[in-house]
C-alpha cells in the first residue's frame, strides 16, 4: 500500500480493514503513507523504487488522488511482474513501465467494490476491495474493460535528442539527493560514460559535474552526478545536501549534456 494519507487519521486502517475482510490471509506491506499531499510525481517515484523488489504476483494499491470523485478513472495495470490498482492520473505508470505493461483495465465491476461507494474515498471503497479480490486470485480482466488511452505522464519518460536529455526532478530524498527521471540507458543514448563531465542545467542554475559511480568518488561537500540505488540519475553532494546547495524542488526541469 502507498498513499498520501499520513498516519494521524483512520484512512489507512480503513483500507486495510476492507482488504482483510475480503482476503483474510493477505500480507499487507506499507510502502509509504507519507507521500506529500496530492504529489502524484513523488508517489510515482516511491512506488517505482519499491515495486520491483516485491515477489512476482504482488498487488500494489496506490492512492495519491487529487481527482477523486471526478471523471478520472480507477484502473488496474497488469505488468510482467505485478498488478497495480489506483487512479488513472499517472501515479502507477512509472513503476508499470519499468516492469513492462501488459494490460490496463478500467474498474467497473461493482462486485469488486464496497456497497455505496463514497465520492471522496475511492481508496477504501474501490482500490482496497479490488486489490483484495486480485490477491484472492481473481484476474485483472474481471475488474472491467481493457483500455489503451490511459494517462502516461511526462515524468514517466524524458525527451532525448542527439546531444541532450530533458527531464525533471522526481524526488528529493532525506539526504538532499536530487533524483531525476533519467536512467543510465538514457545517458548511454547520448554517449555518457563513467568519469565524464556533464553539463547540468537545473531550472535556471547550471553546473559542470563529474559523472561517478559512488558518492565518495569526490571530495566532501563536492557536487556530483551518479546513478543511485533506484536506477535514476541523481545530482548529489558527498556528505551534504545537493538540494539545499542548488535550491532544488520536485518538478523542476533538468537538462543534461556531455560537456
Amino acid at each position: 500500500m502507498l498513499s498520501d494519507f499520513g498516519l494521524k487519521d483512520s484512512y489507512v486502517a480503513e483500507m486495510k480493514a476492507v482488504i482483510l475482510s475480503i482476503c483474510g490471509n493477505a500480507q499487507i506491506v506499507d510502502t509509504s503513507h507519507l507521500i506529500a499531499k496530492f504529489d502524484v510525481r513523488m508517489g510515482a517515484f516511491v512506488l517505482a523504487s519499491a515495486a520491483s523488489h516485491f515477489p512476482k504476483g504482488v498487488v500494489h494499491a496506490a492512492v495519491v488522488d487529487p481527482g477523486v470523485g471526478t471523471q478520472r478513472r480507477p484502473i488496474v495495470v497488469e505488468t510482467k511482474h505485478s498488478m497495480f490498482v489506483g487512479p488513472d492520473n499517472g501515479l502507477l505508470m512509472l513503476a508499470a513501465k519499468r516492469e513492462g505493461i501488459k494490460h490496463v483495465y478500467v474498474i467497473s465491476n461493482a462486485e469488486f467494490m464496497v456497497r455505496g461507494v463514497s465520492k471522496t474515498f475511492h481508496g477504501r471503497d474501490i482500490f482496497a476491495p479490488v486489490a483484495a479480490h486480485l490477491a484472492e486470485g481473481h484476474t485483472a480482466s474481471e475488474a472491467g474493460p481493457e483500455i489503451d488511452d490511459y494517462i502516461l505522464p511526462k515524468f514517466a519518460e524524458p525527451t532525448i535528442s542527439a546531444r541532450e536529455i530533458n527531464g525533471c526532478v522526481l524526488h528529493i530524498d532525506d539526504f538532499g539527493n536530487v533524483i531525476t527521471n533519467l536512467s543510465s540507458k538514457h545517458l548511454g543514448e547520448i554517449g555518457v560514460k563513467e568519469d565524464d563531465c556533464l553539463s547540468i542545467r537545473l531550472d535556471r542554475k547550471s553546473a559542470l559535474l563529474k559523472y561517478c559511480s559512488a558518492y565518495g568518488k569526490v571530495k566532501i561537500n563536492e557536487l556530483i552526478t551518479l546513478i543511485g540505488g533506484h536506477g535514476f540519475l541523481e545530482v548529489a553532494m558527498n556528505q551534504g545536501s545537493a538540494a539545499k546547495k542548488l535550491n532544488a524542488k520536485r518538478g523542476m526541469s533538468i537538462r543534461v549534456r556531455c560537456a
